[in-house]
């Protein structure tokens, strides 16, 4: 099942393969989570340095019905994400463990509901 990911770039031009790499990360969460409706991502350069390497951003906003989960737009303070696809696959980590948490619960809710009341056999 695909699932429909837009990705914008702000601060920086256009980069095909990044949007491929960001595809294929979303497709990867849309087969854990097959519930998931839409994927937007943008990526932004986050400063304009020329001796030091410029950082990225990565921010990802999944919809699932009745539920939106937000991961990445957070710089690292060493030197990894001043690799845009290093920025995008920690974005991508962070909303994996989001999405298993969700997951799990979900799973553990399923299974710990009483019956309904009345659905018993009498005896």
């Amino acid at each position: 099942m695909s699932i429909e990911t837009t990705v914008a770039f702000q601060g920086m031009s256009p980069s095909p393969a990044l949007r491929e790499d960001i595809q294929r990360h979303a497709a990867r969460l849309a087969r854990f989570a097959p519930r998931l409706q839409a994927c937007d991502v943008t990526v932004r350069r986050n400063e304009n340095r020329h001796r030091q390497g410029n950082h990225y951003l990565v921010r990802i906003r999944l919809t699932m019905p009745g539920r939106v989960f937000e991961a990445g737009d957070v710089a690292l303070p060493d030197r990894r994400h001043e690799d845009p696809y290093l920025a995008a696959h920690d974005a991508f980590e962070a909303m994996r463990r989001q999405l298993e948490d969700h997951v799990r619960i979900e799973r553990d809710r399923a299974r710990v509901q009483p019956p309904a009341s009345g659905s018993l056999p009498e005896t």
